[in-house]
């Protein structure tokens, strides 16, 4: 089973995709967390994505695509993947299609978390407390919040066609939102 979450920064992605691992024994695939390690590992592409972030950008879809291209065709984790904030433009839900077809694999459940700015806000301020990262200020988050808004826009209307697709109320607390999601898994 391959599972695709996303909503927009703060909305429990992280959170929900590691839910879904564990529970299904899926390989969460983060695109935040392949774009940090390369920055952390201080690789070309680590550089370039490091000046991206710290501008409130997102990484390009060359970039992003890259990464995302090795682990669609790990054979270790064939169709057992949940992408967790990926795709976020309408170019990676296209190369992504392509990369399954491609690997004879296809996505099972669309997850979209929906999340009201308010909300965002507030877990946002909660999260910094707790574990400071570089991308966690409030400037940034609300300008990635506008910018995420915008660009996956398109990605919501292309995925929202299919019968796998779900919108899930991301205003609610985490437990709810785990036990709807488990539900539509485990029919």
């Amino acid at each position: 089973m391959n599972v695709i979450i996303f909503g927009p920064p703060g909305a429990g992605k992280g959170t929900q995709a590691l839910n879904i691992a564990k529970k299904f024994y899926l390989n969460q695939v983060s695109t935040g967390d392949l774009l940090r390690d390369e920055v952390k590992n201080k690789t070309d592409i680590g550089k370039d994505i490091e000046n991206i972030i710290s501008n409130g950008d997102f990484a390009t879809d060359e970039i992003v695509n890259e990464l995302i291209s090795k682990i669609v065709f790990d054979p270790q984790k064939k169709n057992k993947l949940i992408f967790d904030g990926y795709p976020r433009s309408l170019n990676q839900a296209k190369n992504l299609d392509v990369l399954l077809n491609k690997s004879n694999q296809k996505i099972d459940f669309i997850f979209f978390l929906n999340v009201k700015k308010d909300t965002i806000i507030k877990r946002i301020k909660k999260r910094s407390f707790l574990e400071k990262r570089a991308d966690d200020n409030l400037s940034t988050i609300l300008k990635r919040y506008d910018t995420y808004m915008e660009t996956t826009k398109p990605v919501l209307d292309f995925y929202s066609k299919n019968p796998n697709f779900y919108e899930i109320d991301g205003d609610q607390k985490i437990h709810e939102i785990s036990s709807k999601i488990e539900q539509i898994l485990s029919v």
